[in-house]
């Protein structure tokens, strides 16, 4: 009998007395978020970065340039960028929101570690890597902003107020990504990445929130101030196209004023020196006659002390 009852399984009664201590998530990158302190020793900790000189690193410690707009941001993310609209990033469908190849992402990791970019990378790998450059940063580029304010923001003047709220290096990276969403936006037509779309993927890499539950809802808050932006940006950009363009139709009327005064001018000095040429040739022809002139005097003279010997003797 004893034997029959340790072979039978084991009962399992329905849990009792639940309640809710934690939400946790799992990131691919940055592992448990939200994990109780009592847990965490029995969670293996992730790995170190390959590539942690470029990813998860502050600003400070990063080489930086300025890009055409005067921001000063991270080389890599310039070198990123200029690889992605090289290889025609801008018109393709689902850029930013489809995911790369995560062996390939690890291995661009590892080559940008050692200062190298590889040629002939995808495109949605590269994206994949200026989104996880922003979500790796040991704080968020939003994060210095008051989550009150920027949760009672309702209008586009609310957001742009906050935002001067930022220190000068976010403001960078910010002004840098709002614009690079404004590219991405111009081609809406061919890759269908609307500036709504696009704050949708990147909102979740701008800050870091403690509270999970809380960061969801911030992060629609950040959606949302990523697409005023985006479209305050693109209504700067055409107001400014179409103002340039009287301006260069000015400009250009003003270099055809000075190509014609330079045409006539060049006129009157072509004509001035073949005045000169014609006085030349005048005094040349003047020369030539004066010169045949004493040549005739001279065979008479000569003629004439001729006929003095001859009646001499």
């Amino acid at each position: 009998m004893v034997e029959e009852n340790e072979r039978r399984p084991m009962d399992i009664g329905l849990p009792t007395n639940i309640c809710h201590v934690a939400h946790v998530t799992y990131d691919r990158f940055d592992g448990f978020l939200g994990l109780p302190s009592e847990f965490e020793p029995d969670v293996p900790k992730k790995a170190p970065s390959a590539s942690a000189t470029v990813f998860g690193v502050s600003t400070e410690s990063m080489q930086l340039s300025y890009d055409s707009r005067g921001n000063c941001v991270p080389t890599i993310l310039l070198l990123l960028q200029r690889r992605l609209y090289d290889q025609g990033g801008l018109q393709i469908e689902g850029i930013f929101r489809i995911t790369g190849d995560n062996s390939e992402e690890e291995f661009i990791r590892e080559e940008l570690n050692n200062g190298v970019l590889p040629e002939g990378i995808d495109v949605h790998c590269l994206a994949g890597l200026i989104k996880a450059w922003f979500r790796e940063l040991p704080r968020g580029v939003l994060d210095p902003l008051p989550s009150q304010q920027v949760m009672q923001c309702e209008s586009e003047e609310d957001f742009v107020k906050v935002v001067r709220l930022l220190p000068q290096t976010e403001a960078s990276l910010l002004n840098w990504a709002i614009n690079l969403m404004a590219d991405f936006v111009e081609f809406e037509d061919v890759n269908k990445m609307s500036s709504r779309n696009l704050a949708l993927v990147f909102a979740p890499n701008m800050s870091k929130m403690a509270d999970p539950l809380t960061a969801l809802m911030y992060a629609v808050q950040v959606m949302n101030l990523l697409k005023n932006l985006t479209d305050k940006t693109l209504r700067e950009r055409k107001i400014a196209s179409s103002q340039v363009g009287p301006c260069d139709n000015s400009s250009e009327g003003e270099d055809g004023d000075v190509e014609e005064y330079n045409q006539e001018e060049m006129y009157t000095l072509e004509e001035e020196d073949e005045d000169d040429d014609l006085n030349k040739e005048d005094e040349i022809i003047k020369v030539e006659e004066e010169s045949l002139l004493s040549d005739e005097h001279k065979p008479t003279s000569e003629s004439n002390a001729n006929d003095q010997t001859k009646q001499e003797t």
